[in-house]
This record gives structure tokens, sequence and C-alpha cells, in this order.
């Protein structure tokens, strides 16, 4: 991932302190009724990663079964395929399939581009229900959807925006993200979107980009986190992030959150694994959970311990 990269010298300039909670974050939880354990998810952007052969994956995988390797190690992706094409019932079927040996594992579909980025919303219904016609597939496998909006998808389209959202299905949840800096510079535009996601019930995409400390709004409008997480190549400071990532997943779930997804990006996704599996380890150790962790062919040799 490009968004919000800056050069390793920079980063020991960066201020990493995550934003107080705003009041939407404090009225969301308070109302939320959480008599459930916290439901927490983690996991990366895509499957095909030939930097994994020989770390999560055997050295000798096919393309064809990075999938099938992929469902060991989390719970969850953030299906960032769907972004390019929109797909036919049968190829997610077959995606589906490839989940049977980890039952509970979600596919967290990404609105396709065609929707998002050339329609920009309008005159966007019959690629809308193409794309949900294909998603459905994933049955018990379906996660949240992700809708994420140009990086010139200004404030001024907020009507497009209102009007896409209400007339969107309302059984399968939605988080959308924010790119132009236009949404947070101003107060009453910031307090307006959330406020609108709030009352249609569609989730907040938290990103944590380092040169992008804005989109680190902290607003959730439901009790539910969906956060995407870019770290910079296990630079000293990724592990700090996630320290107090994990300081505040806790404060929120006695607040009253009741799931997290926390998806994994690296500038260069080779790490994405190691800094996933340090989430995994440090929100078991500090919330008292038994998530999975992936396992790395050569742990017991300390290389990625």
């Amino acid at each position: 991932m490009e968004f919000g990269r800056v050069t390793s010298p920079e980063l020991a300039a960066i201020d990493f302190t995550l934003p107080p909670d705003p009041e939407l974050t404090v009225t969301t939880l308070k109302a939320a009724k959480n008599d459930q354990p916290l439901q927490v998810h983690v996991g990366c952007a895509k499957w095909g990663r030939k930097e994994w052969l020989g770390k999560i994956y055997p050295p000798k995988a096919k393309d064809a079964n990075f999938l099938d390797e992929y469902v060991k190690h989390f719970d969850c992706i953030e299906l960032n395929a769907t972004f390019y094409n929109v797909y036919p019932a049968a190829t997610i079927t077959k995606w589906k399939d490839k989940a049977v040996t980890n039952p509970g594992f979600k596919f967290c579909p990404k609105f396709s581009q065609s929707i998002s980025h050339i329609r920009r919303l309008k005159n966007a219904e019959e690629i809308t229900t193409a794309f949900y016609e294909g998603i459905v597939a994933f049955g018990d496998n379906l996660g949240p959807l992700f809708l994420q909006l140009s990086d010139n998808f200004t404030p001024k389209s907020l009507p497009e925006l209102k009007a896409y959202l209400e007339q969107l299905p309302k059984d399968i949840p939605v988080f959308v993200e924010l790119r132009h800096k236009e949404w947070f510079a101003n107060d009453e535009v910031r307090q307006n979107v959330f406020s609108l996601f709030h009352e249609l019930n569609i989730g907040a995409v938290i990103t944590d980009a380092s040169g992008r400390r804005d989109c680190v709004h902290m607003n959730l409008s439901t009790p539910h986190a969906f956060i995407r997480f870019v770290g910079n190549s296990l630079d000293p400071t990724d592990y700090r992030r996630v320290d107090e990532w994990v300081s505040r997943i806790k404060q929120w779930r006695n607040m009253g959150l009741q799931t997290v997804w926390f998806f994994m990006h690296q500038h260069d996704e080779r790490y994405s694994p190691e800094l996933a599996d340090y989430v995994s380890e440090q929100l078991n150790k500090k919330l008292g959970l038994k998530l999975h962790r992936p396992q790395f062919i050569d742990r017991d040799k300390g290389l990625f311990a």
C-alpha cells in the first residue's frame, strides 16, 4: 500500500499518539448492548503474496493454492480482489470452498472501483446489484463490506454518498473509508458525515497510515471497529503503534465495543505476517483472548519469533 507513505528518516518526527475518543464514539459505545464477548478478527488484504513462500506458505506452494494456505493462518481477509472485478457467484463459491478448513473464516469484500471510483456512486445501481449478487455466495463466510472512496471524493459529494448508502441492503454491514483531507479539516463537515454514518448504521473505517494522521479520526459510528493499519517494514514505531492500538481496543471493549476487524498492511507486504502475528499476540496477552496466530515455517529457528 502506498497511501500515507513516508520515508524512513521522517518516521522519528511523526507523532503516532492516537487521538482521544470523539463524543460520537463515547455515545455509540455507551448505547451498545455488549453482553457478549468481544469478537476480534485479524487479517491481511491479499492472499496472493509470493513473498510469503517459505515464511507461512510452503516453499513450493502454487499460486492456485495460496488461499488454501492463507486460511490456515488468519480468520479474515480484507478482500481487495473485488475492487478490480465484479465476480460472479461461481467464482465466489470457489473461494468460499477453500475456507472449509476454517469454518469461522470471513471474507470482507471491497466495493468495486466501478462503483466507487468510476461511477463515483452515481448511476451505479446495476453494478451494485451485480456486486451483491456475487458476494452473497460467501454465505456464512461473508464479513462486512468495505467502501473505499477515492482520494478526490470531497465533501461536495456528500449528497451522492448519502443517497447511495441509503439504498444499500441493510442485512450486510458496510464500512466506509474517507480519504480526502477536507472530510477531516473542518469540524462541521466531519461531524456531519460521521453522524450520517451513525444514523444509517454504517461503520467508519479508521486508517492508520504514517503520512495521513487525519485519517486516524477515531470515530465509531457503530459499536464495531474496522482498522486498516499501515506499517513500515517492522520499524520499531510499528510495534509501539500496535501497543497503543491494543490499549485503545481494550478501553473500547470496556465501554461497549462489540467487534474489531484489524487488517494489516505494509508498504512492503512481505512483512505483514510478522506484524499481524504481533497484533494477535498482544491482543491475547492484554485482553485475555485466544486468537489463532500465523504459523511461521522457521519460527523454531528464531527467524521470525
